[in-house]
């Protein structure tokens, strides 16, 4: 395994809209495992593929205390949305930011496991959530853009200092 270096908001790599699997293989299987391990290491819950600059449709996920329940989506698609969920998200590609999101509360999520075999899932709550929140890489969309002009603004500029600070 190893550690694959995170994009940092505003790259343009971040903006590609992730292609679909056509074969879940080993590289595949190891794309997940390098995935994993840099989330973990980030620290945070999930990953998107694109995130990585592999722009394919991918992505991990832990939600739990003990980050024992790893769960790789492989060509996720949202089938439903039920309700609405208004919190605060972070993202390993904006780090140090955190600001309120709309969302929605339930999703119904397709998608193929490590082994290429389909499932379907019902989630809620923060698994919901992150599920959206990762969807959204792989379309090429960061949380932030959900922000108005005046925040997003602000929040590039705070990026900005921070890469002047640590540059």
């Amino acid at each position: 395994m190893a550690l694959l270096p995170i994009l940092r908001y505003p790259d343009p790599r971040l903006h590609t809209r992730a292609k679909p699997v056509a074969a879940v293989d080993a590289g595949i299987r190891q794309l997940v495992a390098d995935m994993a391990e840099t989330m973990y290491e980030a620290p945070g819950i999930g990953l998107a593929a694109t995130q990585v600059n592999v722009h394919k449709r991918v992505l991990v996920l832990d939600v739990s205390e003990d980050k024992s329940q790893l769960m790789a989506f492989i060509n996720p698609e949202i089938l439903q949305r039920d309700g609405e969920h208004v919190g605060e998200e972070g993202c390993l590609s904006v780090p140090g930011i955190y600001e309120t999101v709309k969302r929605s509360e339930r999703v119904k999520v397709r998608a193929l496991d490590t082994e290429g075999k389909p499932f379907e899932l019902e989630a809620d709550g923060l698994l919901a959530v992150c599920l959206q929140h990762e969807i959204d890489h792989l379309d090429g969309m960061v949380f932030v853009e959900y922000l108005s002009q005046l925040k997003l603004n602000r929040i590039k500029a705070k990026l900005a200092k921070q890469a002047r600070i640590t540059a």
